[in-house]
Formats: structure tokens, sequence, C-alpha cells
């Protein structure tokens, strides 16, 4: 049974989940582009079957999974982890989304080759999912993550982000940032010697020039 066409939302949350501005859903809801429905007391919300009909996204047989991706950078961490999942699970849940799949990985953000998120975008790829539904955009991958979002839409389907933000541990992000500044630092390091490389080459091509160039005899 198809159960998301029962999922209503307020302005602020439908807004999010478009990436535009609530300002920019009442000016389509004047224009008639998207018009919010109203409740008894003529407050708008909005529902899962417009969000997909918006995006041109068709419900009728879609039997693609909705998928739960839980991060966390090191095993340490299992306890983060635990909470990502039991969060992700009771959102799923009051907005009555089954979870066919519960996908949980111990890896840096960082890292392109985690097995299990490389396996999930596979899973994309097959049309097997329609939904990911994660607690913040840095659990999905750390840098990047606009052009993964539309890597998916390619697939008609969506990452559903909750922004959580106290499940994202600050001393991971520390961890990630100290990364990419030693390898920044790696970097500069080898374009240092490269340069000074390019000018002892360069002295030396001058002493062999030097060398090969005869002397004019003085006259007496």
């Amino acid at each position: 049974m198809d159960t998301t066409k029962t999922t209503n939302y307020k302005p602020k949350e439908f807004a999010a989940r478009l990436g535009v501005s609530v300002k920019t859903l009442q000016r389509w809801d004047r224009e008639g582009v998207l018009q919010a429905k109203r409740t008894p007391t003529n407050r708008r919300y909005y529902t899962e079957e417009q969000y997909r009909a918006f995006q041109g996204i068709h419900t009728e047989k879609d039997e693609r999974a909705v998928v739960i991706y839980a991060r966390v950078s090191s095993r340490n961490r299992r306890r983060e982890l635990m909470a990502q999942t039991a969060f992700l699970k009771t959102f799923c849940n009051a907005r009555g989304m089954i979870v066919e799949k519960c996908i949980e990985e111990y890896g840096s953000g960082l890292d392109y080759k985690r097995e299990a998120w490389n396996g999930l975008l596979e899973m994309v790829m097959a049309g097997q999912v329609k939904t990911i539904v994660i607690t913040g955009r840095d659990r999905f991958v750390r840098f990047g993550y606009e052009w993964f979002e539309q890597f998916c839409h390619r697939y008609q389907m969506e990452i559903l982000v909750v922004n959580n933000e106290w499940l994202s541990p600050a001393e991971e992000l520390a961890q990630d940032v100290q990364t990419v500044l030693a390898a920044f630092g790696e970097r500069l390091c080898s374009l240092r010697k490269y340069g000074q490389q390019i000018q002892q080459d360069r002295e030396i091509a001058g002493e062999i020039l030097d060398q090969d160039i005869p002397r004019e005899a003085s006259g007496d």
C-alpha cells in the first residue's frame, strides 16, 4: 500500500523539501503554479502527492525502496550512529514512510570509496530507490553534496535531509577539516620542491650555456 499520499507538510517544510523559499511557495500559490491546500481553519498545507506530481514522479506503481543512510567517522562513535538510525526511523514512521532498507556505515565523509555508500549509489542507478533519508548533508558526503543530489534527481529520486545538526559531531567536522588542510599542506610542499628543482635545473642549464659559448679573443 502506498502511504506517501497521506503525508502532509507545512509551508516551511514543503519549501525546504523543494529547495525554495516560503515566499516562492506563496507566489506560486497566487499564480496557480503550485496551489496550496487549505484546512478548515484556512491554514495552508501541501501533500506528498503534490510534491511528486510537481517533480514529475509517478507513484502509482512505484515499488522502489525508502532507504535510511546513517554514517559516523569511526566505530568509537557507535552510539551516535545508533542515535542517527533511531531518529530517522522515528521520523519516517511519523511521516507514514515504510523503510525497506537501513544502511549504517563507518568512514569519513571525505572518502568516496565507502563500500556501503557506493552500493547505495549503485541501487539508485539500478532504479531501486525512490528516497534516501539522512540527518544532514554531511552524513551523505562532506563536500559536493549538490552534485550528488542532482545525480539522484536524474534517476527520479530524492534525498530527504532531516537537518538534525546535533547528530552531526563537531569533532568529526574538525577531523575532516584537518585532513583537508593536511592534504593542501602536502600539495604546497610538493609544489615548493618542484619549484626549487626547476630553479636548480635553470641554474645548471645556465652554467652549461656559459661553458658552450666561445669567448672572444681579447685584443693586444
